[in-house]
């Protein structure tokens, strides 16, 4: 059966990508940024999963102000990559596996979640940022992709509980298709940033290293969270940090943190990154008992 073996969590900021499009990734600015990523990319490299689900969000380019899914999944063959507003980035189209997104939908709807059907969309830079910074700058992508779009763009975004038991009926989807895939699935956004009014800029470092300490630590704080406490301790946009609770809750209760790189400043976002194994995979790639 297919298996979601891991959970890559990192921010996506627009500037990562325009950094490395533009060919500034060894800028004194950017090197320290992306000389963090590179144990990211070789576990990537090692480990070679056949299917990403990217939860990200949409930044009104797929979607505009008219309709907002709060929870929407890509079904097609490929998707193009989204002019946000300086040409589309030069980065591979990202290829689909319309079967097993549908096969989800299924199984999520069944399972009581809205999911709204995406047969033809562009994505942008929430979803080829991580990409990038996973699969460095490849000439076609090394994996099939599943995007899943979620609502923090406008109130109300789910809470993070619900994204926890999104993530929860995701691994039970995944596991009920009768194919051998190994399935990486990444929470994305974040960290603490505000770009707008009288606090743009906020970085709050202590915050989010909490975060990143109780993924694995304690996620039921996390999960219990309210939405204020996003905005008041780390800023508007740190409500994208939801969608990773979305990428934890699909890893069961057992997971193992084995990297994390967390910098400042990225533009005006506090940029960090996660790898969490599900226990099982931890096991047999590590060959020891997870903790």
């Amino acid at each position: 059966m297919a298996k979601i073996v891991a959970g890559f969590g990192t921010s996506h900021t627009p500037a990562i990508g325009a950094a490395l499009d533009l060919g500034k990734k060894d800028e004194p600015y950017w090197a320290p940024l992306f000389k963090g990523y590179e144990p990211a990319k070789q576990w990537m490299d090692e480990v070679k999963p056949d299917v990403v689900i990217m939860v990200y969000n949409d930044h009104v380019n797929a979607f505009d102000f008219k309709i907002i899914p709060t929870f929407a999944i890509g079904c097609a063959d490929e998707f193009g990559i989204a002019d946000e507003g300086w040409g589309a980035r030069p980065v591979p189209v990202v290829k689909g596996y319309p079967e097993f997104a549908s096969h989800l939908v299924q199984s999520l709807v069944l399972d009581e979640f809205d999911i709204t059907i995406v047969n033809d969309m562009e994505v942008d830079h929430g979803l080829t940022v991580p990409m990038s910074l996973a699969f460095g700058q490849p000439d076609a992508w090394p994996a099939r992709v599943i995007p899943l779009s979620v609502n923090v763009i406008q109130y109300p975004a789910p809470t993070g509980n619900r994204c926890y038991n999104l993530g929860k009926a995701i691994k039970k989807a995944v596991e009920s298709w009768d194919e051998d895939l190994k399935v990486v699935i990444f929470g994305t956004g974040g960290m603490s940033h505000q770009i707008q009014h009288e606090r743009a800029g906020l970085i709050n470092k202590p915050w989010d290293t909490a975060f990143l300490d109780d993924l694995t630590a304690n996620p039921q704080r996390l999960v219990e969270m309210k939405p204020l406490e996003y905005l008041r301790e780390a800023g508007n946009e740190a409500i994208e940090l939801v969608m990773w609770l979305t990428m934890r809750g699909a890893l069961g209760d057992d997971a193992q943190e084995v990297y994390r790189f967390y910098h400042v400043p990225a533009s005006s976002t506090g940029v960090g990154h996660i790898i969490i194994e599900t226990k099982d995979f931890y096991e047999e790639r590590h060959g020891k008992k997870a903790a």
